[in-house]
């Protein structure tokens, strides 16, 4: 399978590594990866709608996480997250996560799926339209 390259995800986010993030073998540790889809998804929904996401009547939960790794990221290098949706439903949304570190391929490409649920019961609903409008450019 092909993956995409850098230039082909819509946004790129700079994310800092830390030196906590690698683990003994010298490489940032798996589990990290997805911690870099969260950061790379929130701060865009967040800077992009200039909304505090938490605070409006709906949010996104994970619903389902995964990535291919590719080659190893490590620190001190900065990363580049590429986002991009694949699905623009009516109350989720389904990410493709690339990550970069000094190419133009990916490192590992994730897939983040956010349903939509109200704030007091949890029940599924439309995705905000705020959160929306920063989404269809996204759409591949």
């Amino acid at each position: 399978m092909t993956e995409r390259l850098r230039s082909g995800y819509p946004v790129l986010r700079p994310i800092g590594t830390r030196w906590e993030d690698e683990d003994v073998y010298g490489h940032v540790n798996n589990v990290k990866y997805y911690s870099y889809f969260d950061t790379a998804v929130n701060g865009y929904l967040i800077e992009a709608t200039g909304v505090d996401i938490r605070q409006l009547e709906a949010y996104g939960i994970v619903a389902e996480t995964g990535c291919r790794f590719l080659r190893e990221l490590r620190f001190p290098l900065p990363v580049e997250a590429g986002l991009a949706v694949t699905k623009l439903g009516r109350s989720s949304v389904v990410y493709e996560i690339g990550l970069f570190q000094g190419s133009e391929e990916p490192a590992a490409v994730g897939r983040f799926v956010h349903v939509y649920v109200t704030g007091e019961g949890r029940e599924v609903t439309p995705v905000p339209g705020e959160l929306r409008a920063v989404l269809e450019p996204l759409v591949i």
